[in-house]
């Protein structure tokens, strides 16, 4: 988790913001005159996390697309880290190269072994460049798949942690088969006869969220979002600009509270108050023993019994009126 003096923070943390510079404050008194203003320091302390827990309910549906965008939000790496054991990164789909943008491998959660796959932002400018902004090619598609069929062969659950804007859409993408490689997944992905969960923990957009999307259980982070298409893309389409992205935003219903109630995930999941960002092991602690639960109730059934209500579940998503003839 960022230090205080390295948070970054966004237009509506701003009153958060200045608590921590008056804390700040307070702190370079303290040193410098030594005086204990410890209390003083304390009661700010206390009113940041009150106003973190105000923040949080009262987020519309673009702050809560700002929050998954969050540059000091926890990426695949940092669940992986705070979760698990033993982890071992495989990488290259055997055909191309090497896609940085997905990441994956086994490791252990709570003693079991498990294939953790997702997708990786960078942490700065660097990194975000090297990762693509964790917009997947597909050879990126293609490892996972790879990795997936690695752990059905050992009989190893597997888990994947969604977090892109979408698959990257360069022609060179398109040359080499990147709606194929997704379509591929999806029809891969309902058939494996292993324990299979995703979980939106950030961005879950379109396609490249679907390419490693299809599970027994789809789980969704508090403040993450899932829908077909960004809203600054979706507003561009409709209103020809993106200064209507928070209107697209509230119309795209892509809230993890919406989602549930249309039936498209499953489980919840909370984070610290005011983000994930707040505090990363906190995060991972709300997520981990649903992911222990659910991998337990999955064992129960036999592989063919978890194709078969896997398909079920998704063959009833979504609702549609039929007009009379």
């Amino acid at each position: 988790m960022p230090q205080a003096k390295n948070r970054q923070f966004l237009d509506f943390e701003k009153p958060i913001k200045e608590l921590f510079d008056e804390i700040e404050k307070l702190k370079q008194t303290a040193e410098k005159t030594k005086v204990d203003l410890s209390d003083s320091i304390k009661k700010l302390e206390d009113q940041v996390i009150e106003k973190r827990r105000e923040i949080t309910l009262h987020l519309t549906p673009w702050q809560r697309v700002q929050l998954s965008r969050h540059p000091d939000r926890p990426y695949t790496f940092k669940y992986i880290e705070k979760m698990c054991t033993n982890f071992v990164e495989l990488f290259g789909d055997r055909n191309v190269r090497d896609d940085k943008a997905m990441v994956g491998g086994f490791a252990q959660l709570d003693g079991e072994t498990v294939m953790l796959i997702g997708q990786q932002k960078g942490t700065n400018t660097k990194l975000r460049q090297l990762r693509n902004f964790g917009m997947a090619n597909p050879e990126g598609y293609r490892k996972a798949l790879r990795l997936m069929r690695l752990a059905e062969k050992f009989n190893k659950p597997i888990i994947t942690l969604i977090d892109t804007p979408g698959a990257y859409p360069g022609m060179e993408a398109e040359e080499r088969g990147q709606g194929e490689a997704i379509a591929r997944n999806i029809y891969e992905m309902m058939r494996l006869k292993v324990p299979v969960i995703c979980v939106v923990i950030g961005e879950g957009a379109s396609g490249g969220a679907l390419g490693i999307g299809v599970g027994d259980r789809i789980f969704m982070l508090e403040n993450a979002w899932y829908t077909v298409i960004s809203p600054e893309n979706c507003s561009s389409i409709l209103w020809r600009s993106w200064d209507q992205k928070e209107k697209a935003a509230e119309e795209l219903k892509l809230t993890s509270d919406k989602m549930h109630n249309f039936g498209l995930i499953d489980t919840i999941v909370p984070e610290p108050l005011g983000g994930a960002h707040w505090d990363y092991t906190e995060a991972a602690d709300m997520l981990k023993p649903k992911l222990i639960e659910a991998l337990k109730e999955l064992r129960k059934l036999s592989p063919e019994e978890r194709v078969e209500k896997r398909i079920e579940k998704f063959g009833k998503m979504g609702f549609w009126n039929e007009l009379p003839a």
